[in-house]
C-alpha cells in the first residue's frame, strides 16, 4: 500500500517532509498550527533545508512565515550571500529582512548577542512569538563538547534544547535537532536548493569551528556515529534535568513554610541537594537564575557557624533569616552593606553549569 501523501504541498512529498511533519505532529507545542514564525536563515545548508521544509509544510500547519538574515560582515562575499537569501525568500513569496552589522562583531559571543538581538527586535515588530533556527544534532554534539571542555555542569551539557525562552514573550525553537548535518545537505541536494557557503565557518580561530573541523572528525574516525551518540547524550541529560526539576519542585513543597524555607531542615540536607533546592527556590521567587559564583558564596555563608542574618543579592534582592526561616526580600539593603554581611555582586545570570553556548557564526 502506498503511503497517504498530504495534498496542497508546494513540491513533491519527500522523506524530509515526512520526518519533520511527523516530528511536529508528535510535539504539537513546538510549532503550533497557525503560529507566526520568524526563521533565522544564514544561507547555509541547515537553514535552507529548514526554510524549504517549513515553507512547504505551512500548507498543512498554516504558519505565517517571515525570514531574517543577519549579515555579520565577516567576509567580502557576505553582501552577496544576503542578496541571495533575499532573492530566494522573495521567490518563495516570503518577506525577508536583511540586517547588516555596522561593525563586524568581535568573536562568537558578540556575534550571537547581536544576531539574537536582531531576531528579537524583528519578531516583536512582526508579532511572531517563535523564532526558529536550523540547528542540527551535529550542532548539539559540538555544544556538549564545548561545554564539557569548559567545565560546565549537567545543565550546560544538556543545552541547545529544542525549545527554550529567548526573551519575555519569545520562544526559540530548533525543530531540526533530530537531523545530522549530512542529512540537511542531502535534503538540499534532493530538493535542489541553493546553498551559500560562509568562509567564516572554516576559520579555525573560532573554537566551535575547531571542534567541528578537527575534534568531531577524529571522534568519528575512532568510532563512526560518535556525533549522533553525543547528541543523544545531550537529549538524555535534558530529559534527566526535566525529571530532576520535577523532583526539586516536590522537595521544595516539603521545605516551604509560608513565604520562606525551613532553615533548619534545609541546612541538614546534603550540600549538593541544598544548593540545587536553594537555586530553584530563588529562581522561582525572583524570576531570575542566580549565577554559580553567587550561589556558591551563599551556601558558604549560610552553612557557616556564624551565618549573617541578611545576605544581599544582585538586582536589589536579599536573603534574610526570619525566625527559623529563609525569606527572599526585595528592597533597600544599605543596613546590610554597613554591617559588612555581603556576597559578591555577580550578575543574576545562568544557573550552575551555564546555559547555551553560542553556535558558530554561520551555524544554521
Amino acid at each position: 500500500m502506498k503511503p497517504i501523501v498530504p495534498s496542497g504541498l508546494r513540491r513533491p512529498w519527500s522523506r524530509w517532509h515526512h520526518r519533520l511533519h511527523r516530528h511536529l505532529c508528535d510535539r504539537p507545542t513546538l510549532l503550533p498550527p497557525g503560529a507566526p514564525l520568524l526563521l533565522a536563515v544564514s544561507g547555509g545548508q541547515d537553514s535552507l533545508a529548514l526554510l524549504a521544509l517549513l515553507h512547504d509544510l505551512a500548507a498543512l500547519h498554516h504558519w505565517p512565515l517571515a525570514v531574517l538574515h543577519a549579515d555579520h560582515g565577516w567576509h567580502p562575499g557576505s553582501a552577496g550571500v544576503a542578496a541571495g537569501v533575499a532573492a530566494h525568500s522573495d521567490g518563495l513569496g516570503l518577506p525577508c529582512r536583511i540586517v547588516r552589522a555596522d561593525e563586524p562583531p568581535r568573536g562568537e559571543a558578540a556575534a550571537r548577542r547581536w544576531r539574537y538581538g536582531c531576531l528579537e527586535q524583528e519578531a516583536r515588530q512582526l508579532g511572531c512569538g517563535r523564532i526558529v533556527t536550523g540547528h542540527t544534532a551535529s550542532d548539539r554534539a559540538e555544544t556538549l563538547l564545548f561545554h564539557l571542555i569548559r567545565g560546565s555542569g549537567l545543565r550546560g551539557l544538556a543545552s541547545l534544547r529544542a525549545c527554550r525562552p529567548l526573551a519575555p514573550g519569545l520562544t526559540l525553537v530548533r525543530p531540526l535537532l533530530g537531523m545530522q548535518r549530512g542529512e540537511t545537505l542531502a535534503c538540499c541536494r534532493e530538493l535542489e536548493l541553493p546553498v551559500w557557503c560562509d568562509p567564516s565557518n572554516e576559520d579555525r580561530r573560532f573554537s566551535r569551528n575547531r571542534l567541528r573541523l578537527e575534534a568531531l572528525p577524529l571522534l568519528e574516525a575512532i568510532r563512526p556515529g560518535a556525533a549522533g551518540r553525543i547528541a543523544g547524550l545531550a537529549q538524555m541529560l535534558e530529559d534527566l534535568e526535566a525529571s530532576e526539576a520535577a523532583l526539586e519542585a516536590l522537595a521544595l513543597t516539603s521545605l516551604e513554610e509560608g513565604d520562606g524555607l525551613d532553615a533548619d531542615r534545609w541546612a541538614h540536607l546534603p550540600a549538593p541537594l541544598a544548593g540545587r533546592l536553594l537555586h530553584r527556590w530563588l529562581q522561582d521567587r525572583s524570576g531570575q537564575a542566580v549565577g554559580a559564583a553567587v550561589l556558591a558564596e551563599l551556601l558558604r555563608q549560610l552553612r557557616a557557624p556564624s551565618s549573617p542574618r541578611r545576605l544581599p543579592l544582585p538586582g536589589g534582592w536579599h536573603l534574610r533569616r526570619e525566625a527559623r526561616k529563609l525569606v527572599l526580600r526585595r528592597g533597600d539593603d544599605d543596613d546590610v552593606q554597613r554591617s559588612g554581611d555581603r556576597v559578591p555582586r555577580t550578575p543574576l545570570s545562568g544557573g550552575p553549569g551555564g546555559g547555551d553556548v553560542p553556535p558558530a557564526p554561520g551555524a544554521g
